[in-house]
C-alpha cells in the first residue's frame, strides 16, 4: 500500500466547525489505496479533523473515513496539530524515550529488555538509555506484544523518540521475522566480494620474490626484520568496546580538572583509635536507636563540616576573575559502582547529626549501586570525599571534581608502630590526602584544614566543645 500526506491550511472561517465529507462511490474489485491527510489550523476556538483518510479505486472514492477530532483553546498564535502513530483501529501505542531532566538533552539506548513477540505489561521497562549521569528505564505505556523496534542499540535519542511499536491485540508481529532474514542475505556476496578483493592482493608477491633472485646476498636482511614483526599480539585476542556515556562522562570531567585546576596534594596521617572505640562502645545503642550502623564515613565528613567553617576559602571556587564564597557546605560522596564512578551529594551537612549523616549516605549508596539514583541527587556539592580504604588503597592522590576546590582522600586503616609517651605502641593508623586547587587555596590554608580534620578524628570531643 502507498501512503501519500496531504498538507492543508485552512484559513478561512467557514470552515470553523466543520469536516470533510467524502461521497462514496461504486465500488470496484480493483485494487485501492489509504491516503491520509493530516489538517494544520490557524485560528481561535474551534474543532477540527486532526487525521483522516479514504481510498481511492479507480479514480473515485470508496467511503471508509477514520477520523481525529481534536478540540482546540483559544490562540492568538499558530498551532500545529501533531500526528500520532497508531492504526485505524487504535491497536498499536508506540513506546517513546521519557523527559530525562533539565540539564540532559539527549542520550545513548543502550539495550532492550525485550525482544519483538514477547508480551510486555503495562509500565513494565522495555529498554534502557544511558545518560552522562543516569540510567533511564522506557516503559511501555500499553500491555501488548511487542511488534518492531524502531530504533538500534548504540543510537543516540531525544526525549520523544520512538523506540518500539506495541500491538495491544498482539496482531502483526510476525511481520519481524523477514526484516531479519533479509538482512542476513547479504552476507555471502560481501564474504565472496571480500575473497575476490583477497586473490589479486597475492599476486605481487612472487613479483617481489623474483627481483631479489638476481641479488642473492641482499635479500637475505629483509626476511629477518619480517621474522620479527609477529613479536605484536595477534588482533583476534583483542576486544574493542565503545565507552558508556557515563564513562566518557567521567573522564572528559577528569581530565578537565587535570588541565583547568594548578593541582597539589598534601598528606598527613590520622590516629584512629578513639573513632573506632567511640564507634564500639555505641555501635548497638547507635543502631537499636537510629536503624542504622555507625561507620566512619559521619566521622569524616563531621569533620570537614568544622575544617570548612574554620577556613572557607577550600568551600569557594574560582569563576572567571571572581572567587565564590559558598555559605552553605553540601558534601560528596565518591561512590563506586558496575558502571563507573557517581557522586551524590548530601545536601546541608552542616547541619545534620551523626545518624542523619549516615542514614543519608546509606540511602544514596543504595540508589547509587542499584542505578536508580536521580539527577538531582548528583548535582552540586562544594567538597568531595573519597574513601578508596575500602578497596583496600594505603595512599593516593585524588583529583578535583569540578566545579570544586578541593578533595579528601581516606584510604586503609593499618597497625603501625608509633612513639606514644614515649613508648613505641601498636596503633590504627590512616593516611589522608587532600587534593586542593592551588590557584585558590595556598599551602597554609591546606595545611591547616588537613590539621583541623585530623585533630576532630582523633579526638571527637572537640566538636561537642568548638575546639
Amino acid at each position: 500500500m502507498i501512503w501519500g500526506t496531504i498538507r492543508r491550511k485552512v484559513s478561512s472561517s467557514q470552515v470553523l466547525g466543520q469536516a470533510w465529507k467524502v461521497r462514496p462511490a461504486a465500488s470496484t474489485p480493483n485494487s485501492y489505496r489509504t491516503v491520509p491527510k493530516e489538517a494544520l489550523f490557524n485560528g481561535r476556538g474551534f474543532e477540527c479533523i486532526q487525521r483522516s483518510s479514504y481510498h481511492i479505486a479507480l479514480g473515485s472514492y470508496a467511503s471508509k473515513p477514520s477520523r481525529v477530532a481534536t478540540s482546540l483553546m483559544q490562540t492568538e498564535s499558530f498551532i500545529g496539530l501533531q500526528k500520532r502513530s497508531f492504526s485505524s483501529d487504535g491497536d498499536l501505542v508506540e513506546a517513546v524515550v521519557p523527559f530525562m531532566g533539565e540539564s540532559i538533552t539527549d542520550g545513548t539506548l543502550a539495550t532492550f529488555l525485550k525482544k519483538p513477540g514477547d508480551k510486555v505489561a503495562i509500565d513494565e521497562p522495555i529498554a534502557q538509555i544511558e545518560t552522562d549521569k543516569v540510567t533511564i528505564d522506557v516503559v511501555s505505556p500499553e500491555a501488548g506484544v511487542i511488534q518492531k523496534f524502531v530504533a538500534k542499540e548504540g543510537e543516540t535519542v531525544e526525549p520523544g523518540v520512538k523506540i518500539a511499536i506495541i500491538s495491544k491485540s498482539g496482531e502483526g508481529v510476525e511481520q519481524a521475522a523477514p526484516s531479519e532474514k533479509a538482512s542476513s542475505q547479504p552476507e555471502p556476496p560481501k564474504e565472496k566480494e571480500t575473497a575476490e578483493k583477497q586473490v589479486p592482493k597475492a599476486e605481487p608477491a612472487p613479483v617481489k620474490e623474483v627481483l631479489p633472485k638476481s641479488r642473492a646476498p641482499s635479500s637475505q636482511p629483509p626476511p629477518k626484520h619480517v621474522a620479527s614483526e609477529p613479536v605484536l599480539p595477534p588482533k583476534d585476542r583483542e576486544r574493542r568496546v565503545p565507552m558508556t556515556r557515563l564513562r566518557k562522562r567521567v573522564a572528559i570531567r577528569l581530565k578537565d580538572s587535570q588541565n583547568t585546576f594548578a593541582l597539589l596534594t598534601t598528606f598527613n596521617e590520622v590516629d584512629m583509635t578513639n573513632l573506632m572505640k567511640l564507634r564500639s562502645d555505641y555501635k548497638d545503642a547507635f543502631v537499636e536507636k537510629h536503624g542504622v550502623k555507625l561507620g566512619f564515613m559521619s566521622g569524616f565528613v563531621k569533620a570537614a563540616v568544622s575544617a570548612l567553617e574554620q577556613l572557607p576559602v577550600v568551600n569557594a571556587v574560582i569563576d572567571g576573575d571572581d572567587i565564590i564564597y559558598r555559605d552553605y557546605i553540601d558534601i560528596s560522596i565518591a561512590v563506586g559502582t558496575p558502571k563507573g564512578l557517581v557522586v551524590p551529594v548530601v545536601r546541608n551537612a552542616g547541619g545534620m547529626n551523626f545518624a542523619q549523616i549516615e542514614k543519608e549516605i546509606n540511602t544514596l549508596a543504595k540508589k547509587a549501586a542499584d542505578g536508580s539514583i536521580s539527577i538531582d541527587e548528583m548535582a552540586g556539592g562544594t567538597f568531595t570525599i573519597s574513601n578508596g580504604g575500602v578497596y583496600g588503597s594505603l595512599l593516593s592522590t585524588p583529583i578535583i571534581n569540578p566545579p570544586q576546590s578541593a578533595i579528601l582522600g581516606m584510604h586503609s586503616i593499618v597497625n603501625r608502630p608509633m612513639v606514644v609517651g614515649g613508648n613505641i605502641v601498636p596503633r590504627p593508623m590512616m593516611y589522608i590526602a587532600l587534593t586542593y586547587d592551588h590557584r585558590l587555596i595556598d599551602g597554609r590554608e591546606a595545611v591547616y584544614f588537613l590539621r583541623r580534620i585530623k585533630d576532630v578524628v582523633e579526638d571527637p570531643r572537640r566538636l561537642l566543645l568548638d575546639v
